[in-house]
């Protein structure tokens, strides 16, 4: 029987008292207090973490170091997950955090999910994105709208089994996400799916999907609906998967589906709700950029500040020099900005508030500070940070996909500038 391997040792410490804080930059202890939470989140400062927060922090932190920080080269250079390391997720619960134990998850809230993602970008931001999307938005929305019948099939698979994907974008609808052209044709208690979807992260190895279709084209975008499609269904291929940039260990592909037939109680949530779905757990799924992009970027420093303090120059390790302490002061304080604005969101999204701005906010900052991040990084190492025997190369190329997935940068100050119009004249 599963065993879920992180709840056992969150449990196995929630009678422990308050732990010495550390000085550690992102690390759990540098952010618990045990007079300042309970175990479903804290009542002070956004980055005070709760017992069970700052466990599974600690538990997932190892998790990486151990057995995913081996292989983080060979996946990047092979371009796939090491079986190892999927496997390693499923059997420590970190593709069902938020799933309820009665369906094999981890029955974690919000921010924890946000906490992993982070810990596991530090090391390896692909395995940070396949675990992201599927839980911030696969899982969520089966969760939130699947019927009791959908929950008990797909859930304990999800959790346990394989991972899903969420497929909306298309070739021709990007950014203009709801002009999508895929379209469902009712047929008797079925419905037959036939478009293209581009850009659909972990379906290479997904087995099941979530996908976005038109099923009454006269209503527009309000008739797009949300289907369960399983792999194995006939007319459904996995297609072209894409060379990338960055987080290459992640499959993005094409995904073609000709004459799917699929049941009619494979509609998740209600009929032409899709849009209002897609846009609402999207801005959770951009916490988690947020979260990713601050793991990143946390990694990415960690790893070059011990060469800055032993590489020696005009008789001074380089982190001596003035100039050198101000950028690194001025980087360290940006990423703690983009983990306030993310953890903020985060809490803001477990207290059942608006939290559209702020999570536009935290992906916009985050993915941005990335950047900027990973650049200063390998300006501070000279040649050395630009060849593929340190890590901060491919920090560099993972983060590019921050401003672009799950909503342009653009995108996103486009909606905090709306939010904030309504906001001054209401």
């Amino acid at each position: 029987m599963f065993q879920n391997v992180l709840r056992h040792a969150v449990r196995s410490v929630a009678s422990v008292g308050a732990r010495a804080t550390v000085a550690t930059p992102g690390s759990a202890s540098a952010y618990s207090s045990s007079s300042f939470g309970t175990a479903r989140g804290p009542t002070g400062p956004v980055t005070f973490l709760s017992e069970d927060e700052m466990v599974m922090k600690e538990t997932v932190a190892k998790l990486a170091q151990e057995q995913i920080a081996p292989l983080v080269k060979k996946m990047d250079e092979e371009h796939q997950f090491d079986p190892s390391v999927v496997r390693a997720l499923f059997d420590n619960g970190l593709m069902g955090i938020e799933v309820s134990d009665e369906y094999g998850g981890s029955a974690c809230n919000f921010m924890t999910t946000m906490l992993v993602v982070e810990e596991l970008s530090k090391v390896c931001p692909a395995t940070a994105a396949f675990v992201d999307i599927h839980n911030t938005l696969v899982n969520s929305l089966m969760i939130k709208l699947g019927t009791e019948e959908q929950k008990r099939k797909y859930l304990p698979k999800l959790s346990q089994e394989y991972s899903g994907s969420f497929a909306l974008s298309e070739p021709s609808a990007g950014s203009d996400a709801f002009s999508l052209k895929t379209t469902a044709k009712k047929d008797g208690n079925h419905y037959v799916l036939n478009g293209t979807k581009m850009w659909i992260s972990n379906s290479d190895i997904s087995g099941v999907f979530l996908i976005m279709a038109n099923a009454n084209p006269s209503a527009g975008y309000r008739g797009i609906t949300t289907f369960i499609v399983e792999r194995e269904y006939e007319g459904f291929t996995v297609g072209k998967r894409e060379s990338k940039l960055g987080i290459c260990a992640s499959g993005t592909c094409t995904l073609h589906l000709d004459n799917v037939r699929v049941p009619e109680e494979n509609i998740l949530g209600e009929f032409g709700k899709g849009y209002q779905y897609a846009a609402g757990f999207l801005n959770e799924g951009r916490i988690g950029i947020g979260a990713q992009m601050i793991g990143l970027a946390q990694g990415c420093l960690d790893a070059t500040i011990p060469y800055l303090l032993e590489r020696k120059q005009f008789g001074s390790d380089l982190y001596s020099f003035q100039g050198m302490q101000h950028q690194i002061a001025t980087i360290a304080t940006e990423i703690e900005a983009a983990r306030l604005l993310t953890y903020n969101a985060a809490r803001l999204q477990e207290a059942g508030v608006p939290f559209l701005k702020q999570a536009a906010m935290a992906k916009y900052y985050a993915s941005e500070v990335a950047q900027r991040t990973t650049v200063k990084c390998i300006d501070w190492m000279g040649g050395v940070g630009f060849t593929k025997d340190f890590p901060q190369e491919k920090y560099y190329r993972d983060c590019k996909i921050g401003a672009i997935y799950e909503g342009t940068t653009n995108m996103q100050l486009s909606t905090i500038a709306k939010v904030m119009r309504k906001e001054y004249q209401s």
